[in-house]
């Protein structure tokens, strides 16, 4: 029984730090996401234009180039403008996107593409809310692009880099169905044509063709980079990777936070022949897959002299071009959601190595990831996350079922030899050792795993786990209703108790938040528990009557999705346990242990 009390306490505490955790660091960080969302939705609805902005003429929002990025590669480090965003679009010439994914333009002063949004995701739950910006020309606070050029020498002349305006078909629009070509000729005879193609997700294909029309040979370099000039103020969780991204080379996954670049300045990593990098927020990402064909170098920097910026970009070995001949040198841009489904099937498809990695599935990716499948697979039989969830909780408990049964079978013999040991600690009531001694010896005798009861415990937790990590990081959670007042099942239940789930009008500070889902968990939670008789150890018995308040209190700051499970968990455990309890012929305490809460305690005599 001291093993079982001190196996109790420690999952008492692992859960309370877990939640301070998740009360001090992450609900914060959650109340700091909603602001930015706010912030940036009446900023989006602050610059809608009173009409559609045309297409400028001249101009370039593109900074001068300046020394930096990758010896060869250029520069790029201007400053903001106060500008708004449609008035910084009107001001350079551009080609329109236009995808079931994607709205936007590319800037033809570098053939940047620097200005995206996605038609699908909202700022906030509200389906009327601005939709999302993902890139953003680099003139704005929030600048955020990518570009494709060459590198080049005296033999060379001038090559497409960030000032180089490109010529396009009148009228171009780029969409699935009609890729655009973009021309350059230079000085020496070469001859750019560049044809950028997109499907009807995420995947811009940039395919460049060089020809020489010269009398010799010529040799340059392929570049591509993502840059970004703001820092987004929620990037910083241990949970969940943010910042720099790639997998090249022997070096495999690279993951480098803002803050740690900050301080590095650059990582070079060694060359590869495959591979992507880019930039990875919680549910976006930008990111480059250069071509198989030439080797190139990676690499991950931040620049703070002038503008800083933070910067992923690659550079091709030299390119020779035969006099008369051309080549052709492909990269894919991916900018968007990192819906799951798309993302594998851009790794299959496109023979992206770990092209699946972009997601932070984590260390224990081989549980969060199959569990993400289970939950998804449901959910497009049932069409509700939060039903699917439920169903998830059914299967898990299903397969643990044996394991489960049996543990509850140990537990419900436990009560059988209860009387046995009542008299043991009173035999031995002045002998701590002989006790424990006498009760392994009754423990072996019947046949008695002491920590029996913990296994639905311990069952439990990596489950809870990946389904939090699951809950976090999955761009197909987000904003995932349920029913009623659940609208988002990545967010904590909104309703509180202490205003009458909204029925009076003054707001509730945070950590008096518990709405009605953390209150059926507490519920749920005091029956599993009351089914058992009360502890004669007085710890436990405090851990049985606090633990599920204590529980309410702590949950009811985790994602409602993850409360929900708890919840119909504790539920299926309440009659599995009523079950075999039953079976085995052992009275269930539930019904006493209830009146006993109701029945008036005898005074002490005097």
């Amino acid at each position: 029984m001291e093993n079982n009390r001190n196996f109790l306490i420690t999952i008492a505490l692992s859960v309370l730090i877990l939640t301070l955790w998740q009360v001090f660091y992450m609900n914060p960080r959650i109340e700091r996401e909603r602001e930015v969302a706010r912030i940036e939705a009446e900023r989006v609805e602050a610059q809608k234009p009173t009409q559609p902005a045309a297409p400028g003429v001249g101009g370039s929002d593109v900074p001068a180039p300046a020394p930096g990025s990758m010896p060869g590669i250029p520069g790029s480090d201007g400053g903001a403008t106060q500008a708004g965003r449609d008035q910084v679009l009107a001001g350079s010439q551009r080609v329109q996107i236009d995808t079931p994914s994607l709205d936007g333009s590319i800037n033809l002063t570098g053939a940047r593409i620097d200005d995206l949004r996605l038609k699908h995701y909202h700022l906030t739950v509200e389906k009327d809310s601005p939709i999302i910006d993902l890139l953003s020309p680099s003139s704005l606070p929030n600048g955020y692009y990518a570009e494709i050029g060459f590198v080049g020498n005296e033999a060379t002349g001038t090559v497409p880099g960030p000032d180089t305006v490109w010529t396009a078909e009148p009228n171009a629009t780029l969409t699935p169905t009609t890729p655009v070509t973009l021309t350059y000729t230079n000085d020496k005879g070469l001859t750019f044509k560049r044809t950028i193609s997109v499907d009807s997700d995420y995947m811009f294909t940039i395919s460049d063709t060089v020809t020489n029309s010269g009398q010799a040979p010529v040799s340059l370099a392929n570049y591509g980079r993502v840059i970004r000039f703001d820092k987004p103020t929620t990037a910083s969780i241990y949970v969940l990777h943010e910042g720099l991204v790639g997998v090249t080379g022997e070096e495999g996954l690279q993951e480098i936070k803002y803050s740690k670049i900050e301080d590095d300045k650059q990582v070079v990593p060694g060359k590869s022949n495959d591979g992507w990098l880019g930039i990875t927020d919680k549910y976006w990402a930008v990111a480059l897959v250069p071509s198989a064909k030439q080797p190139f170098q990676p690499r991950f920097s931040y620049f703070s002299e002038g503008r800083p910026r933070y910067q992923t970009d690659f550079m091709t070995d030299p390119l020779t071009v035969d006099a008369g001949k051309s080549a052709t040198v492909e990269t894919l841009v991916f900018a968007g959601a990192k819906e799951v489904a798309k993302v594998d099937a851009y790794e299959t498809d496109r023979n992206i190595r770990q092209f699946e990695l972009l997601i932070d599935w984590g260390w224990f990716y081989f549980i969060t990831k199959p569990m993400f499948w289970l939950i998804d697979t449901l959910y497009k039989l049932l069409g509700n996350f939060g039903l699917a969830i439920i169903a998830t909780t059914v299967l898990v408990k299903a397969v643990f079922f044996p394991l489960a049964n049996k543990s509850y079978a140990s537990m419900a013999n436990m009560k059988k030899v209860q009387p046995k040991m009542l008299e043991i600690r009173e035999k031995y009531a002045d002998d701590k050792m002989k006790q424990q001694q006498a009760m392994m010896e009754l423990y072996k005798t019947e046949k008695i795993n002491p920590l029996a009861g913990c296994w639905p415990v311990l069952i439990q937790i990596p489950v809870f786990f990946a389904l939090y990590k699951v809950l976090y990081i999955t761009i197909e959670m987000r904003h995932a209703p349920f029913f009623g007042w659940i609208q988002d099942l990545a967010a904590p239940d909104p309703t509180s108790i202490f205003n009458l789930f909204g029925l009076l009008p003054f707001a509730v500070p945070a950590f008096l938040m518990i709405g009605v889902w953390p209150l059926i968990m507490g519920i749920t939670m005091f029956l599993q528990m009351r089914m058992n008789p009360t502890p004669p150890d007085p710890t436990q018995a405090m851990i049985f009557t606090w633990m599920p308040i204590i529980f309410t209190f702590m949950l009811a700051s985790f994602p409602a999705g993850l409360v929900i499970y708890w919840a119909w968990n504790n539920f299926l455990s309440i009659i599995q346990q009523g079950v075999i309890m039953k079976r085995q012929g052992v009275k269930i305490e539930l019904w006493d242990n209830l009146a006993s809460l109701f029945r008036k305690k005898p005074k002490p005599a005097e």
